[in-house]
């Protein structure tokens, strides 16, 4: 059994958690300079309404990272030699004084996680699918003051010191945790095309402010970065998305949240998710099933000791989803009742 805790209190200090026992971090902060997280960081600082008030817009968006550098700074603290750290941050465009900008969230981040220790890897760009392709910002048709419109937000990856090594006695556990071939062709891109997620949140005021990433985001994160029973930190827990994909992955989840208001939504979140962890299990094994069935036989030259299908290499032979048990079978998988 995997465990879930959630802290209602600010991640400044993360001051619950012990040194160097967090394997894998990861988070969507409130986005500096997004209108909608303007009172949670004023009331972090009062300053930052000033500034914005005064128009004063690179002030405000400087005064908004040193709040969340506070974080920054605790999350390397916890985070085990070798551990990630995944940011999904968003750039920022916001007019002040009639005066259009860009403020540069996701290098701003970037330069704090160095500046703490942090080593820096590739980053994946999510690009977010749009029903609008003519969608602007600006004067139409007319040069130079129209702008280019944002359809992305930034996945950012860190690591903390040299590269995660393993026990004897863990070894066998991190080739359970193993993905398939075909997805880590697909995960270990630079750009991911995943569709935003709705939000269905019963208070008005928390609504306003939510900005959840779609399950799939930590999902793949997770899989790619830690292996089962890890502990995964999200310090700015939001509606719960980590917490459920790390239910999923089969790792132990510690979020916190500042406003309490989100309870409900989290509690809604977290609770009774055997049904769709069994789905989210069973589409992933159905989708390797697909890939051979279309690759034919004769590509693949293992087979996977717990489920029997075929895989493309040996990595893959003892790769066992979460803790769930399944029938399956190469001709097809049993779906999970």
């Amino acid at each position: 059994m995997t465990s879930h805790k959630i802290h209602f209190e600010a991640a400044k200090d993360l001051q619950s958690i012990k040194d160097e026992s967090i394997d894998l971090i990861i988070t969507s902060p409130p986005y500096p300079m997004i209108e909608m997280w303007d009172d949670i960081m004023a009331n972090q600082n009062p300053a930052i309404q000033k500034a914005l008030e005064n128009g004063e817009g690179m002030t405000a968006f400087e005064l908004m990272h040193k709040e969340l550098d506070w974080t920054w700074k605790a999350c390397y603290r916890v985070l085990k030699e070798g551990g990630i750290a995944c940011i999904n941050i968003g750039d920022a465009t916001r007019t002040l004084n009639k005066n259009f900008a860009l403020y540069p969230n996701h290098a701003r981040v970037i330069q704090s996680f160095l500046k703490v220790g942090f080593q820096c890897l590739p980053h994946i760009i999510w690009q977010k699918p749009t029903n609008a392709p003519n969608k602007f910002m600006g004067s139409g048709m007319l040069p130079p003051n129209a702008y280019v419109t944002l359809g992305h937000e930034f996945i950012l990856i860190f690591r903390k010191g040299n590269k995660r090594t393993f026990k004897p006695s863990e070894k066998a556990n991190r080739k359970r945790s193993a993905y398939f071939w075909e997805e880590r062709n697909q995960w270990f891109t630079d750009i991911w095309n995943i569709k935003g997620t709705s939000q269905k949140l019963n208070d008005k005021k928390t609504r306003q402010r939510s900005g959840a990433f779609p399950f799939e985001i930590p999902y793949r994160l997770i899989n790619m970065f830690s292996v089962q029973e890890d502990v995964v930190l999200d310090p700015f827990v939001g509606t719960g998305t980590t917490s459920l994909a790390a239910m999923a992955a089969g790792r132990h989840s510690i979020g916190f949240e500042i406003d309490e208001g989100m309870a409900d939504t989290i509690a809604v979140s977290l609770t009774d998710k055997k049904g769709f962890i069994d789905e989210v299990i069973w589409r992933r094994l159905a989708r390797h099933v697909e890939f051979v069935d279309a690759r034919g036989k004769g590509a693949f030259g293992y087979v996977n000791e717990v489920y029997g299908f075929l895989v493309m290499t040996k990595g893959e032979t003892s790769i066992k989803l979460s803790s769930h048990i399944y029938q399956t079978s190469y001709e097809g998988i049993t779906r999970p009742k």
